[in-house]
């Protein structure tokens, strides 16, 4: 027993340190104000975030508000599939009536679906995802360009333009273009698979549920600052190192997106999840990583929890595809060159 003391010991610290950590991140994505500031600098930004709030919001939102309580339960109304206790006797008969009147309005619910919801859904996933990007660039400018009124941003700025200064080096010939081109569908296919881990883990029995929201939390964390790495042009490589590295910092950055979305139904949470994802996303634009980390990182004596590695699963199966697509692209050359 005395000789497990000091790992005991150990995992306590390491534990403790992680918690820590764990509470910057979630503190820095509540950091909301952040938001206001930048939309202040840039009326353009202002106004996409106003548009994104409008069309997920009041519109996806509202129809879903509208249907539960107005449409449901007038149809309920109209077409009631059960009958009171003092006509039950005299409607024993028109069983038939009143099965029917329950499949026609299901039936209706579904054609709202398939009419409205489905299309507004398909239509606002599409155009959210460029308003993302314009929201992203957006704060990224606001963040470099600011007013001399405001202390705090100014200070991230600076903290911005030098956070990953001389990490990426990159080709600027034709070279450098197919190495961003190559890194994108790397990423891309990266993502697909830890979504697809993600997904799987909601299936685990007692456990599932847990690592799910865990898996998720790193999955947004990792969406919101996404955008900022791009801008920034931090290679893929360092993008993945700095994030297993500090991974505590991002379940925690990335916790309050996945607690706003993690009890409801899929719908009500993709429209709470497109109202807020636009905010994080600029919260993490303007927060200044590094300065955290490196602030816990002194608090503890320059100790660093260790790299995990959340993506190597994904990270295997993406590797595994490009291969084959390589391999398969060697074959056809050599078929051309033999006839």
């Amino acid at each position: 027993m005395e000789a497990l003391k000091p790992s005991i010991m150990a995992t306590r610290r390491k534990l403790k340190q992680a918690s820590l950590i764990w509470i910057a991140g979630f503190w820095e994505a509540c950091c909301l104000h952040r938001v206001v500031i930048l939309c202040w600098r840039s009326r353009r930004l202002l106004i996409r975030t106003g548009q994104c709030f409008l069309l997920n919001g009041f519109i996806f939102l509202g129809s879903l508000f509208v249907l539960n309580s107005v449409v449901i339960p007038i149809l309920e109304w109209i077409l009631p599939d059960r009958c009171s206790g003092s006509s039950c006797q005299e409607l024993s008969l028109l069983g038939g009536i009143l099965k029917f009147h329950s499949l026609l309005r299901g039936g209706l619910i579904q054609l709202f679906y398939i009419f409205w919801f489905y299309p507004l859904y398909v239509f606002s996933f599409v155009l959210s995802s460029i308003w993302y990007s314009d929201i992203a660039k957006l704060g990224f400018d606001a963040m470099k360009n600011p007013k001399p009124s405001v202390a705090e941003p100014s200070k991230q700025s600076d903290a911005l333009t030098s956070e990953y200064k001389g990490k990426t080096e990159r080709p600027t010939s034709v070279e450098g273009i197919m190495i961003g081109i190559g890194e994108q569908v790397y990423s891309v296919l990266l993502l697909t698979f830890f979504f697809l881990e993600v997904y799987c883990t909601g299936f685990i029995p007692y456990v599932g549920k847990a690592l799910n929201f865990l898996l998720l939390s790193w999955m947004y964390a990792y969406y919101c600052f996404e955008y900022k790495w791009n801008f920034s042009e931090v290679s893929l490589d360092n993008r993945l190192n700095f994030f297993e590295t500090n991974w505590a910092f991002f379940a925690g950055f990335g916790s309050p997106c996945v607690l706003a979305i993690f009890f409801v139904s899929p719908l009500v949470s993709y429209g709470i999840m497109a109202i807020l994802f636009p905010l994080f996303v600029l919260t993490a634009t303007g927060s200044a990583v590094e300065q955290v980390i490196s602030n816990q990182k002194r608090n503890w004596g320059g100790a660093e929890l260790g790299r995990l590695p959340l993506f190597f699963a994904a990270d295997s199966l993406s590797l595994w595809v490009l291969s084959l697509i390589h391999l398969e692209s060697q074959e056809r050359t050599q078929d051309k060159k033999t006839l």
